[in-house]
């Protein structure tokens, strides 16, 4: 037995073992991915952050408050408690309080406050997004290595009847009906056929590995995925027209909805803009004390703590309005950007459409041509698995050569290995179409 063979045998008990491993179904890969993918919590953590910038614009219909204090040291002339000056060092200790309230800022707040909230809708879908991202690569990669256990088996059976056919030729050159560079032919055969089963066998543990990274786990050798019943693919499978799938699409497709939140967004943001053109109006009060440690009564008696703190205070209200006259014209450029704000978060919207229609319409075509291609195929795997039966059977009496046994084996193996690859993408495919039209990836 060759070092190949060995190397072979090794990696089938390996993959065999299938009682000690950690088999994941596709449901759950999809689901770990989702709770723990690093993109997914940053975005988790962009979602955050906009709630508390929408409780921050709403807090902002809120009054103020603010408190201020302050200890001064006064020298030479300074203003006594009669209202007099006189050349004295003081101490002086002030306390105050002010509130303020907005009652009219342009609309201001309003608008900002369903501009947040829209900000915080396209924040939620951008999220949608990602999960949806992380699902169909899960999706691709989990099919990917489907296809190559498939791949191993196929090239598993090419193998044996390789081996086979190796026994027979063996006895034969023994037995002086053939010459022995039959079976050197056939032998070379065997070992390309195990070379390539060493390089799906690499390619499978090199999937498995991007899986585990897609899941963000750490790689092991006891992973494994379940091995589901895949849909039998038939010569009548139908297809939602893109143009439906479209359509329903732009209904939910988290890079749509997320594109247009941001449109509607930059619009309250241009109103916010235009909102500095009108007056403000404000309500406001406060309140002021202090202490000074040299004040004096007329009978020039030090006036104590309490007694100035309650007669010193002084309290006011009022309202205030301010009008923009003229502010440098940051206004007017605050306004035109917002409309440029608006204009390029819509050009964004049109081009989400395009990619969107673009990716299920290259779905679909791609689903047809892999159909198309999974049943020539079958026809063809067919008609090799009959021409290789009949070229076996003249390879055993003598009448073909081992090259022509050789050609029609090869023409069997690459037939079977398109129809595996078709047979993948078309379900791949077909399951993107499925997803964009609202339908959950399974197997």
């Amino acid at each position: 037995m060759t070092k190949i063979t060995l190397a072979i045998g090794l990696l089938l008990a390996i993959s065999l073992n299938s009682s000690g491993q950690n088999v994941w179904s596709l449901q759950r890969c999809i689901d770990y991915a989702v709770k723990n993918n690093v993109q997914i919590k940053q975005g988790e953590v962009a979602t955050q952050y906009q709630q508390n910038l929408l409780k921050q614009s709403k807090y902002a219909r809120l009054p103020n408050l603010s408190g201020s204090a302050s200890q001064n040291f006064n020298y030479g002339r300074s203003l006594t408690y009669n209202n007099t000056y006189q050349n004295i060092n003081s101490a002086q200790t002030d306390v105050g309080l002010s509130t303020s309230l907005p009652i009219f800022d342009g609309f201001q707040i309003k608008n900002n406050i369903t501009m947040t909230d829209l900000n915080l809708q396209a924040s939620l879908q951008d999220l949608e997004k990602a999960k949806s991202d992380i699902t169909m690569n899960i999706a691709s990669t989990y099919l990917q290595i489907l296809f190559d256990k498939d791949l191993i088996k196929v090239s598993q059976d090419q193998l044996a009847i390789t081996n086979q056919t190796i026994n027979q030729t063996r006895e034969k050159v023994e037995a002086g009906s053939l010459a022995k560079g039959s079976l050197l032919e056939i032998q070379a055969q065997a070992a390309g056929e195990e070379l390539t089963i060493v390089n799906a066998q690499n390619q499978l543990e090199l999937d498995k590995l991007k899986l585990t990274q897609l899941l963000e786990i750490q790689s092991s050798d006891n992973f494994d995925i379940e091995t589901p019943v895949l849909p039998e693919i038939k010569a009548q499978a139908s297809l939602v027209p893109s143009n439906d799938v479209f359509r329903t699409a732009l209904t939910f497709r988290p890079e749509i909805r997320g594109a247009d939140f941001r449109v509607q967004s930059s619009q309250y943001q241009l109103k916010v803009a235009q909102g500095n053109l009108y007056p403000t109006l404000s309500f406001f009060a406060n309140f002021y004390d202090n202490y000074n440690n040299k004040y004096k009564d007329n009978d020039g008696n030090a006036i104590n703590f309490g007694s100035q703190f309650k007669n010193n205070q002084r309290k006011g209200l009022g309202l205030q309005m301010s009008i923009p006259v003229f502010t440098r014209l940051q206004n007017k450029t605050s306004i035109a950007n917002a409309q440029l704000q608006v204009l390029n978060n819509q050009l964004n919207l049109e081009a989400a459409k395009k990619t969107l229609r673009s990716d299920i319409e290259t779905a679909q075509t791609n689903a047809i041509g892999a159909l198309n291609r999974y049943l020539s195929n079958g026809k063809a795997v067919a008609s090799m698995k009959e021409a290789f039966r009949y070229a076996e059977e003249k390879f055993n009496v003598g009448m073909v050569n081992t090259v022509e046994y050789n050609t029609a084996k090869n023409n069997l193996a690459k037939a079977e290995s398109d129809l595996l690859q078709a047979k993948y993408e078309f379900i791949f495919r077909s399951k993107i179409l499925d997803f964009y039209h609202g339908t959950p990836i399974t197997l």
